[in-house]
């Protein structure tokens, strides 16, 4: 298939540009680059996968190591350019990954998270219906769970109270979707990813966090007095389980019931969680030295717990997290100390 990512040189997103490329797809990458955080690891992220920088804005670059592999740095709120690239390509499928991430920045930069990831969504959507896309799969969070307090989380929960006005923005990218679905046919898939760590995780979050804190002798900051339990995710896994449901668009079984619309959504976890102090634990035992604590008071738009029930997405891909904690704090450590991390 020709496949557009979005958030091409975010975390998530260029770990599967290079996976999709490998199983022979046509894999356009798009991404604005902006310095939300440190762009060194951005384009670190896209110079393994054959881009080199900087680049203009509304340019197109060949990568020098996958053939066919392109990549244009845009704005998904530039609808203009937007709407030019979906034009020129024609698109099999869109995996949009782009957004404004971050829960707790949310709470002090809300307005951009409206244009990122409300406004530049529906441009998204607008493309994909006037281009005819075959399926658009999209990134949400288990954000949109909110002050659900059942576990396992699953999709047929309640999401209705959020915590954060980054979980509403997710939560209102799953009606919008939906909505364009059920309006003009074409399928669309929602996943809600569950706290993915790796190599060239972002800066923002604790694995970085933690590890360059320790690193330095630093205190790590311990929310909740370290009461706080997580769905830690390797990055390969959430690869894996976006590919699995790319290949398998929703379909409506029933046809003539008004109800049926070509839309799902999946958890997508490990449905292992993990005590805040036994994570540390891990990323202590991979650097082979002992944190320094700041224990603080929860903070405002987090959540207690997050534990994915994927049961659904197994049932309908055959997903199947195969990666440990212990396995993966491993390798993100490794990558950590290594020349391939850029902000050492």
């Amino acid at each position: 298939m020709k496949i557009l990512v979005t958030g091409a040189a975010g975390f998530i997103g260029a770990a599967l540009v290079e996976r999709l490329a490998s199983r022979g797809d046509e894999v356009i990458g798009y991404d604005s680059i902006n310095d939300y955080y440190d762009v060194r690891l951005k384009y670190g992220r896209l110079a393994r996968i054959g881009f080199g920088g900087p680049f203009e804005d509304r340019s197109m670059t060949e990568s020098c190591t996958i053939p066919g592999c392109r990549f244009y740095k845009g704005d998904l709120c530039d609808k203009s350019f937007l709407d030019k690239v979906f034009k020129k390509e024609r698109f099999d499928a869109v995996v949009n990954l782009a957004a404004q991430a971050g829960v707790r920045f949310s709470i002090t930069n809300p307005y951009s998270y409206l244009r990122s990831n409300l406004e530049g969504f529906l441009n998204i959507l607008e493309a994909c219906r006037n281009s005819g896309i075959g399926h658009l799969v999209f990134a949400s969070s288990s954000s949109v769970y909110g002050l659900n307090t059942k576990v396992p989380f699953s999709e047929g929960d309640k999401a209705d109270r959020q915590v954060s006005l980054y979980g509403a923005t997710k939560k209102s990218n799953e009606l919008m979707a939906h909505a364009y679905s059920k309006l003009y046919g074409f399928p669309s898939t929602g996943l809600r990813f569950f706290t993915v760590y790796g190599p060239w995780g972002r800066p923002d979050m604790s694995p970085m966090l933690f590890a360059n804190a320790i690193e330095r002798g630093e205190p790590i900051k311990v929310f909740n007095g370290g009461d706080m339990i997580r769905d830690f995710t390797y990055v390969d896994d959430i690869v894996e389980g976006i590919i699995r449901t790319l290949d398998h668009p929703p379909v409506v079984r029933q046809a003539g019931r008004l109800e049926e619309v070509p839309f799902e959504v999946y958890n997508i976890g490990c449905s292992s969680p993990v005590k805040l102090m036994d994570f540390i634990s891990e990323i202590e035992g991979a650097m082979g030295k002992e944190a320094v604590k700041e224990y603080l008071p929860m903070q405002a738009g987090d959540v207690y717990q997050t534990y994915a029930d994927c049961s659904k997405l197994e049932r309908d891909t055959g997903y199947h997290p195969s990666t440990s904690l212990h396995e993966g704090i491993a390798r993100f450590i490794e990558w950590f100390r290594s020349s391939d991390n850029p902000l050492r």
